[in-house]
């Protein structure tokens, strides 16, 4: 299997000769216009004046262009990616070559043989983020270790949903030979459904990026033998049937059609009809089918309807045990209005059986 897949990383940029130079003497709003222009601009001196020129640089749209309906608001991260992607970091001897620039592992560990190279700098941001991350691990509470999360996995930042399932899983009573974790991720669920004493794990993924990280996270040890790792999209080449289905879903719906959204946050119309279509033929027949959710969508006015109560208003394939809810707490940091907004916001623990 991994002899086939290869990891997802930025694609380097061969070094051009038509680069606009950027130091801390230069122009910031004659930079800015090259930029509009299409004109790429190479970051020079300090590795803070890159973030000088995105600071600036979010600031000069924030006046041009409106941003308060999520259309609007979509219109200026489409903006601000376009343009911030303009931004260009030269890479040599697997280090970023500007001073006072973070040391990133993933240099060293995506880009061996490569050198002499641009990436852009929200790419060397995301690597840098994702180094820390992976170099220092997560903690998360339900777990006993913490999660080293690979360059381009999705990781959980908020953890309400995983303790309602750790808890869901501690008055479990039923068989524990073997269970599907769909979209494995960084392998949190998989890593709590063993700490409850299931005996194999089938863990699936569509990034490369996870199973090749998670098979060298578990390397040779106990993990390996529990969580079988599967690439491919939702049940993958799975076969058998299992007594615990577990599918932690992007929470909010695709407001568009690009074909680079991001999988781990917004869910396309046809995800959860294929999703229990398969899902119905993996159960066995005392099975428990359980998702993860959440009301966001629905407090964000981007859709009326929660494609589970959808699926168990058809009535054919599964019908409700029970839901458990936890409302999140607002953060602290938020303004008064997003305060009254984030309140009434819910993580969802469904549990279904079949019909």
């Amino acid at each position: 299997m991994s002899a086939k897949l290869k990891i997802n990383k930025p694609t380097p940029i061969a070094p051009g000769e038509d680069l606009v130079r950027f130091d801390s003497n230069t122009d910031i709003r004659e930079t800015l216009y090259a930029m509009k222009a299409g004109k790429s601009v190479l970051i020079t001196e300090f590795y803070s004046n890159g973030m000088l020129l995105l600071k600036e640089l979010q600031k000069h749209l924030k006046i041009r262009l409106p941003n308060k309906t999520i259309k609007e608001q979509h219109a200026f991260r489409a903006e601000y990616h376009r343009l911030s992607n303009l931004i260009l970091l030269k890479i040599t001897n697997q280090e970023v070559a500007v001073d006072k620039a973070p040391k990133i592992g993933w240099l060293h560990t995506l880009y061996t043989g490569k050198n002499d190279f641009l990436l852009t700098f929200p790419e060397v941001q995301r690597l840098n983020s994702a180094w820390q991350k992976f170099h220092k691990g997560v903690k998360v509470p339900v777990l006993r270790n913490k999660v080293h999360p690979y360059y381009g996995v999705y990781f959980p930042t908020r953890f309400d949903h995983l303790t309602l399932f750790d808890n869901w899983l501690k008055r479990y009573e039923g068989p524990k030979k073997s269970a599907i974790d769909v979209g494995i991720g960084s392998g949190v669920l998989s890593f709590q459904i063993v700490q409850h004493g299931f005996q194999k794990v089938f863990g699936t993924d569509t990034k490369p990026n996870a199973i090749l990280g998670l098979k060298e996270f578990m390397g040779d040890t106990k993990l390996s033998r529990k969580i079988e790792l599967n690439y491919g999209n939702l049940f993958a080449t799975i076969e058998k049937e299992t007594e615990l289905i577990v599918f932690n879903p992007p929470w909010l719906p695709a407001i568009s059609n690009e074909e680079n959204i991001d999988e781990a946050v917004y869910y396309n119309k046809n995800l959860f009809p294929k999703f229990f279509a398969e899902a119905n033929n993996k159960l066995s027949e005392d099975g428990k089918l359980v998702v993860l959710f959440s009301n966001a969508a629905q407090i964000k006015n981007l859709t009326k309807e929660n494609p589970i109560e959808k699926e168990l208003a058809k009535g054919i394939r599964f019908k409700l045990e029970k839901c458990l809810k936890k409302t999140i707490k607002p953060p602290v940091d938020k303004s008064k209005r997003d305060k009254k907004v984030t309140a009434l916001e819910e993580v969802q623990l469904w549990v279904l059986t079949k019909i």
